[in-house]
This record gives C-alpha cells, sequence and structure tokens, in this order.
C-alpha cells in the first residue's frame, strides 16, 4: 500500500459534529503540507436527522478523485456508518464506539458488521469525552485526536485550528475541546496498530505560492472578489447558496453591493440591470432557479448586455434531489432560452478552476457582451481541494470593454453598430453624447424596433458570430488534453467534476499499458469543435463519462461532430466511481 494515499470517512448522523470534524481534519492536514481532496455528504432533513459523512483523501503527491473504498472509517453512529463497513478496503481500520450508553440490539453494533481482513479498533469515544470535558459533545473532538494519534500526525496544527474555530465562543469551550482532542489523540497514541495505515509526515510545506483549502464555492467567490465583482443579487438554493452567504460577508467590506432578493427571476433581472449600467454583476443558483431565469437570459443576449450566472447543478428534475449531485443541466445551459440565443458556458473541472473560470468569466461577460454560465455542480461546489493561490495577485482583466472612439459633432452613436469582430463600442447611462435605445425587440445598430428580414438576419449573425472570439480568449484552457500524445487505443473526453474521476482512471490503465489520453472541456459554448475533433482522430475508442441520465454531452457532440462516441451515463447522485470508468477502458482496449 502506498502509504502516503490515506483516505478517512467520518460517518455518523446530523448534529453529531460530524461535518465540523472533516472541516478540522482536512484544514490541519492541509496545513502540514499534504494535498487533500474532500467531499461531505449530508441529509436534505432538519438537523437530528440524516446521515453525514465527511471523506477525506490525503496525499503526497497530486491526485484527482476520492477512491471508492476508504482505509479508515470512523463512526458516530453505527446505525449510519454500517451500511458503509463494506467500503473500508481489505487490511483497513474501523474505528468504533466499544461502550455504548444503552444495550445494542442484536445486529445494531458496528462491531458485529466487520468484515475478515478489517481491523477493528474499539474505543471508549464517549467515556473518554466525558472524562475530558464533563459532556459528551465534544465526542467528534476526541475522534480526531484518535485519528491523529493512530495516524501519527503532529497534533499541534489540529489544536490551532480548534483555537482559532472555537475562539469566539470563550476560553471556556476553547479548553474543552482542546482537552477533548488531547484525550483522544492519547488513546490513539496508545492503541496497538495492527493495521499499515499511516501517512508519513511531510518534510516541508511547498513554497510556491500560498495554500489554501477552499470549496469549489469559496473558491468561485475568491474569483469574483479578485475580478471586482461589484454587484450581486441572489437567491437561496442549494448547492449554490453559499456562494450568495460567503459574498455577503466579503463584499460590504471594499464597499460593494449584494442583495437577497425576492425570488430567481427579480435576482436575474436585477443582475442585468446592473450590467446595463456598467457593473460588473453575477447572480447565483441551480437548475430549477436557472429554468426560471430563462427569459430574462433571452433578454440579455438580444440586448447584448454582460451579466454572469453561477449555476450549480443537483438532481433534478423539478425539486429533484438538491442534496445530491447530478451533471443534467448542461441542455438547460445551452439552449434554455427562447429564440437563438447562444450564451458562453463554461465549465471547471476543479477547484482550482472554479477560481479561474469565476474571474475570466467577467472578462468575457465584458469582452463579448453577453451573458456568461458557469456550471459546477454540487460536487464541484462542495469538495474541498488545497490549492496554491499564486503570489503575483489575481490573473485577470478588471475592464475587458470595448472602448468607444469620439464621436463627431452631431454623430449618433450606434450601441449595437456592425465591427468586424461583432462586437460593438459600449457606452453605459450617463457616458457624454451616447443616448442610445435598449429593448428585448429586434432591433437595428441603432437599437430602434426593426424587424426586416434582412436586418434579423445580420443581427442574428452578429449575436452568434462574436462569441467565437472566445475560443482564443487569452489565458483562458477552452480543452486540454493529458496523457499519452499521439494514436491511442481509448480517448476519454468528459467535462466538469467527472474529469478527476476520469484522470485517476486513465492514470490507472496506463499502469496496466493501456494506451489512453484524456481531454476536458472547458469551453462548452462556444463549442471548440477543431480541437476536440483533432482529439478524436487520434482515437480508436473516445469515452464519454457523465453524471446523467440523457448523456447530454455525448449528444451534443454527435450533433456538432457526428462521430460515434461511447457514452457511459449514470445517476447515482454521487460521483461516478472511478472503477467503472476503468472498466470501460479495458473494455474498449480488449484488455478484459
Amino acid at each position: 500500500m502506498n502509504t502516503t494515499d490515506i483516505q478517512i470517512a467520518l460517518c455518523g448522523s446530523a448534529g453529531d459534529g460530524t461535518i465540523a470534524a472533516g472541516d478540522i481534519l482536512r484544514n490541519a492536514v492541509a496545513a502540514m503540507g499534504y494535498r487533500v481532496i474532500c467531499f461531505d455528504v449530508y441529509p436534505p432533513e432538519i438537523r437530528g436527522f440524516g446521515k453525514c459523512i465527511s471523506r477525506v483523501r490525503i496525499t503526497k503527491e497530486q491526485t484527482y478523485a476520492l477512491k471508492r473504498q476508504s482505509d479508515l472509517l470512523v463512526s458516530l453512529d453505527d446505525s449510519h456508518a454500517i451500511p458503509h463497513a463494506g467500503e473500508v478496503r481489505t487490511d483497513g481500520a474501523i474505528v468504533y464506539e466499544s461502550k455504548p450508553v444503552a444495550h445494542c440490539p442484536e445486529g445494531s453494533h458496528m462491531s458485529g458488521h466487520i468484515l475478515p481482513g478489517q481491523i477493528p479498533y474499539g474505543i471508549p469515544l464517549r467515556e473518554l469525552a466525558e472524562k475530558a470535558t464533563g459532556g459528551a459533545r465534544s465526542r467528534n473532538l476526541v475522534v480526531l485526536g484518535v485519528i491523529a494519534g493512530l495516524l501519527g500526525f503532529s497534533p499541534v496544527p489540529f489544536q490551532k485550528i480548534i483555537e482559532k474555530k472555537f475562539a469566539k465562543q470563550g476560553a471556556g469551550v476553547v479548553s474543552r475541546n482542546l482537552a477533548g482532542f488531547q484525550s483522544g489523540y492519547e488513546a490513539g497514541q496508545n492503541t496497538f496498530k495492527l493495521d499499515n495505515v499511516f501517512c508519513v509526515p511531510m518534510e516541508s510545506v511547498p513554497a510556491a505560492g500560498k495554500v489554501v483549502m477552499l470549496s469549489g464555492n469559496a473558491a468561485v467567490v475568491q474569483g469574483c472578489m479578485d475580478a471586482e465583482l461589484n454587484t450581486f443579487f441572489g437567491y437561496p438554493i442549494t448547492p449554490a447558496t453559499t456562494i450568495m452567504e460567503r459574498l455577503a460577508t466579503a463584499m460590504p467590506k471594499r464597499g460593494r453591493r449584494l442583495l437577497q432578493t425576492e425570488d430567481e427571476i427579480s435576482a436575474i433581472a436585477a443582475t442585468i440591470g446592473a450590467g446595463y449600467t456598467g457593473s460588473r454583476a453575477a447572480t447565483a443558483t441551480s437548475g430549477p432557479g436557472l429554468a426560471l431565469m430563462a427569459e430574462m437570459l433571452g433578454l440579455a443576449t438580444m440586448a447584448e448586455i454582460p451579466c454572469v450566472v453561477f449555476v450549480s447543478q443537483r438532481g433534478g428534475p423539478s425539486t429533484g434531489m438538491p442534496t445530491k449531485t447530478e451533471q443534467s443541466d448542461l441542455n438547460a445551459a445551452l439552449y434554455g432560452s427562447p429564440g437563438d440565443s447562444q450564451r458562453i458556458v463554461i465549465a471547471p473541472t476543479n477547484v482550482e478552476g472554479c477560481y479561474r473560470c469565476a474571474g475570466k468569466a467577467f472578462e468575457m461577460a465584458e469582452k463579448y457582451q453577453t451573458p456568461v454560465i458557469v456550471l459546477l455542480d454540487l460536487y464541484l461546489s462542495n469538495r474541498y481541494e488545497t490549492v496554491t493561490l499564486v503570489a503575483s495577485g489575481p490573473p485577470f482583466n478588471l475592464n475587458a470593454n470595448k472602448p468607444l472612439r469620439r464621436l463627431e459633432a452631431g454623430e449618433q452613436y450606434h450601441r449595437f453598430a456592425m465591427t468586424e469582430d461583432g462586437v460593438s463600442p459600449r457606452a453605459v447611462p450617463g457616458d457624454a453624447g451616447c443616448m442610445h435605445v435598449v429593448t428585448g425587440l429586434e432591433h437595428n445598430t441603432l437599437g430602434r424596433p426593426n424587424d426586416s428580414d434582412e436586418n434579423h438576419t445580420a443581427m442574428s449573425h452578429k449575436r452568434h458570430s462574436k462569441l467565437q472570439g472566445a475560443l482564443q480568449h487569452p489565458d483562458f484552457t477552452v480543452t486540454k488534453r493529458i496523457g499519452h500524445s499521439g494514436r491511442v487505443k481509448v480517448g476519454i473526453l468528459a467535462w466538469g467534476s467527472t474529469f478527476g474521476e476520469c484522470l485517476e482512471a486513465m492514470f490507472m490503465a496506463h499502469a496496466e499499458g493501456i494506451s489512453c489520453a484524456a481531454m476536458k472541456v472547458v469551453m462548452l459554448s462556444p463549442f471548440p469543435i477543431d480541437a476536440v475533433t483533432q482529439f478524436m482522430d487520434d482515437c480508436d475508442h473516445v469515452l464519454v463519462p457523465e453524471v446523467n441520465y440523457e448523456g447530454q454531452f455525448a449528444q451534443l457532440l454527435q450533433g456538432l461532430l457526428a462521430r460515434p462516441v461511447v457514452r457511459l451515463s449514470r445517476v447515482p447522485g454521487s460521483p461516478m466511481p472511478v472503477e467503472l470508468i476503468l472498466g470501460e477502458i479495458r473494455r474498449l482496449a480488449g484488455a478484459v
């Protein structure tokens, strides 16, 4: 086993502090210099009901997805953890409560579900918590201590984070939580280890930049702030709500404005209105909210108004599965407005990509005078990764508008003037001598309604052709090929969060001697036809994994390129298993 690649799963009930413990764990190990990927699963029910799981993968080298099997499972609630005992690998470890406070009916205790080859660690978690703190509420801190002691981590990073996390609650709370952690740490250290689960200490923390632990939504917020987002309008909806919550804290400190509106329709309407005035404006939503925004997005397309919409997909249709992930809003993002209303759609593939796509979205919205949709999903929004932020400053253009030329005396300003690149010089209300009309009706270059055949054809061409420039947008990764060069047996084409699982599967296939490569497509509209065609020409077989039922990305590929692909579409409500993708690679390569 690679002892520098450890995955820990903490499982409990809502109210046990499972997610909070996972948060402390991932931040502590990131502070030590490890690479970390973490994804939390939580219930839609109110507090006190439902299962919570925090999975944390800790490695010395960069990885791209969670593993299917964990090396260590910690049970804070056996009723929820027992179904996941089979997800622990052979020779992996399971930590559980050895002294429950009440009689356990037959089959309800974790000790009866540990499989042959798995290592049991029965520890009196509640008893340790009560002795150290006088109550059982710090049981999750005891669990953190046990993990740190078992794996040989230094307690110092944990202690610093605990102190910071509970500082506002007073010295007494900090002291009790530190005591709970220390009690667990000593128990973990003194437990006789039978398994081979441990982490090799990091020699030093990388110094190439500032290493931070961010979720996808937090990275979006950082990108928005660094791109100088000026105005945000939003309405709460899982899993996009934390974008608005974090911006509500960050924006007022810099003199910027955020307003929670009464619904998604008013949110997009206000965003477009702010964009019309020249403000960098954005909103965030999920699939049901995007459906409500469709008409107003058509207005922004027709009126050529910059705005940015962050869409974090969840299980659908309708209310669907609010706390489950899916990639099923692609069609809505691409086509979800009346008429020919193409807009720019981009989809990051990891947390660092969320940061860059967020900042670049504002550049593109301004430069091409159009709505830009940034497609995330619940898995990417809630996934935590260690990200290195460069110290040279935010890499974003803070004014991408096409400049106005000086108007001659008596000359009228043509807001929608025909130009070689399709982008018109943009004036905003208040610019001297640039009074103009903006309407949702088809219009001429002055903005005045005109529905003649010739004008509608010319304006439709203008609105579509200008977007092609986005395929060469500066310092933006439209597509990227990774893996073997030249001709390969299997090529993997993917978008969004699933690309991480595709990379893990590809590297496993390389280890088995299978010739394969993977390409991520970040720019989904306008579509990079030439780059994707060139990649497909190099592949004997093209595999398209995606987390939706219809194979929406595969349909897009086949509709644009008329090329055969192998679809791997699943809707489990969770990330696609790496092993499932690897199995298809093997099959296509003739390895099985």
